[in-house]
């Protein structure tokens, strides 16, 4: 696909590759950083041989990785890229851009557009993965899973989501009954894909597809199916709720991290980091896009972008 850019994006350029690439290394603890390397990696490497796709799936793991592990890295940075101009990160950078005044673009400063992209993240914008993670680790806890991509991995999937099922839809009735708030499941049910006997959500289909057609199996993507039917069995809800995207992400997050995780090399607090990491890591070039987007076409004083011209390339 060709497409034009205008002068003033190809001038920005560098500046954006400065910018990446100290998000990137302000990501990584600094025992990580070395004179002339960047997690045990060369600068020649770095410069000369990698792809930011894998300097990032480098920095997210911090260590090199296998081609299947820096696909799924991609997969995810494409997931979490944005949700539409109005999400609430791109809001952040766009009211930068808006403030300093796209109408007079030398004006903008990229630096203070990009921190507007990480006030506007948090554990409610950003956190959902970490939740996910938190929540497979617990019911995987006991599990003695060796190996996600293993379709013999000898677990009972369907036992595991039985129980769950069976111990919420207990804990559901009795905070109920109570009076009490209920603490929803990370990753099942969405406010529009529900309506349905069976529902699903078009974004997790894709990458459930996607990796079947590569012929990749996810042990905590499957539980998460065996999950949402046992949930219906137990009365827990009318319908068969869908998997969400946000399921999605920590499911594929969790298997390319589980060895390291397994082996000790990287703590349960740590994969949780990570899943906020991912989310970063993606939001930066999305907010990026609307940053310039915004630099090019925006008015003073002035974040919206109509409907009629906004576009996505898939």
């Amino acid at each position: 696909m060709r497409k034009r850019i205008s002068r003033l994006t190809a001038e920005s350029l560098p500046w954006w590759m400065r910018l990446f690439g100290v998000l990137l290394g302000a990501s990584v603890p600094a025992s990580r950083h070395e004179p002339g390397r960047f997690c045990g990696v060369t600068e020649e490497d770095l410069l000369c041989r990698l792809s930011l796709t894998e300097i990032g799936c480098l920095a997210l793991v911090g260590e090199r990785t296998s081609a299947a592990d820096v696909f799924v890295f991609q997969t995810l940075v494409g997931l979490l890229l944005s949700n539409g101009p109005g999400t609430i990160s791109a809001q952040g950078a766009k009211g930068a851009v808006s403030a300093d005044g796209p109408e007079t673009p030398e004006r903008v400063q990229l630096n203070k557009c990009l921190v507007g992209f990480l006030t506007h993240s948090g554990y409610s914008h950003g956190g959902n993965g970490y939740e996910g993670i938190d929540f497979l680790l617990q019911q995987f806890r006991d599990s003695q899973l060796s190996d996600p991509a293993n379709a013999t991995h000898g677990v009972d999937l369907h036992a595991l989501a039985t129980l769950y099922a069976k111990q919420y839809a207990e804990y559901r009735s009795s905070r109920k009954s109570a009076g009490f708030d209920i603490h929803k499941i990370p990753g099942v049910n969405h406010p529009v894909f529900k309506n349905n006997p069976v529902n699903y959500d078009p974004r997790e289909v894709w990458v459930r597809e996607l990796f079947a057609e590569r012929g990749e199996y996810n042990a905590f993507h499957e539980f998460y199916r065996q999950l949402v039917q046992a949930l219906f069995e137990a009365g827990v809800s009318r319908t068969v709720y869908c998997v969400n995207v946000d399921a999605v992400i920590a499911s594929l997050l969790l298997k390319m991290l589980w060895q390291p995780y397994r082996a000790g090399s990287i703590s349960g607090a740590s994969l949780e980091l990570a899943a906020f990491t991912i989310f970063l890591y993606a939001r930066m070039l999305g907010c990026a896009a609307e940053i310039d987007d915004h630099l090019n076409r925006g008015r003073n004083m002035d974040m919206r972008t109509p409907a009629s011209q906004c576009r996505f390339v898939a």
